[in-house]
């Protein structure tokens, strides 16, 4: 099994005296759930595209395994909050792109594009082009073209941000379903405490100016679903929503505390 880690991270645009991180350390493996959480400003998605192989750090490593990364590689596929896709292209013809520029054989792309589209839901628009698809299936689109990489490491950047409030969820339990079938490490930043909560099984809270690791909380809430909880069961739960409520108090005093700074 193999760990995605960050390893002393820190990172200082040039002419900036601020540092955006600072010291960061994490260890993501394979078939576990790292959500980041914290407010605007403190290096969420900075962190994604370092981890990425995107931006690189002023200090500090990004390896798998025992493994130096430097630049992107097939190891780590990436979901974007914009969902990035070629509007020229169909449904398909946009899931298959990474294989195509791989120069794999077109059975076995129709045959892994066939398999992809029916784990997320979307053989029957498979020939639909960008424009007819709603927001979720646009973001389906996005996670197909990820996992049809094979990729150990799934990065996704605030995909469901822009969702109305059932589309959101439809969309979390997705990746529950997908982390339970694919057996990949996903790794999730959001500014959704409800979504950190449900869909973490290592929750990191960042604060901002600089960048840190202010805690980690593991958290059973994903393996629950795992277990075959529903998601409204959960998110009702007590537990849950006394978390829930914790969190918004514990970042609403921080983003208190930052305004005060900065004025």
């Amino acid at each position: 099994m193999s760990i995605l880690k960050a390893e002393h991270i820190s990172l200082t645009f040039p002419k900036q005296s601020q540092a955006v991180l600072k010291d960061i350390n994490l260890s993501i493996s394979e078939s576990s759930l790292t959500v980041v959480l914290g407010e605007s400003g403190c290096g969420k998605t900075t962190l994604l595209n370092i981890l990425a192989g995107f931006q690189k750090p002023s200090s500090g490593e990004i390896k798998i395994d025992q493994e130096v990364l430097s630049a992107p590689d097939a190891r780590r596929a990436v979901v974007f909050q914009e969902h990035a896709l070629l509007p020229w292209l169909n449904v398909e013809e946009n899931i298959w792109f990474p294989l195509k520029i791989s120069h794999q054989t077109s059975e076995f792309i129709q045959e892994q594009v066939q398999s992809i589209l029916k784990i997320v839901a979307l053989d029957h628009v498979a020939k639909a082009n960008i424009w007819e698809l709603s927001g979720g299936m646009k973001q389906r689109v996005g996670i197909a073209r990820a996992l049809i990489s094979h990729a150990p490491f799934i990065l996704l950047d605030e995909p469901f941000a822009a969702l109305d409030a059932f589309t959101r969820e439809t969309m979390q339990e997705l990746v529950l379903d997908l982390w339970i079938q694919q057996n990949k490490g996903f790794f999730l930043i959001t500014h959704d405490i409800e979504e950190a909560l449900l869909l973490s099984n290592q929750l990191i809270l960042m604060k901002a100016r600089p960048g840190i690791i202010a805690e980690v909380l593991e958290l059973d809430f994903a393996d629950r679903y795992k277990a075959g909880e529903d998601i409204r069961t959960i998110k009702s739960d007590p537990a849950f929503i006394a978390l829930r409520e914790q969190l918004f108090d514990q970042l609403r005093s921080q983003n208190k505390k930052n305004k005060e700074v900065v004025s």
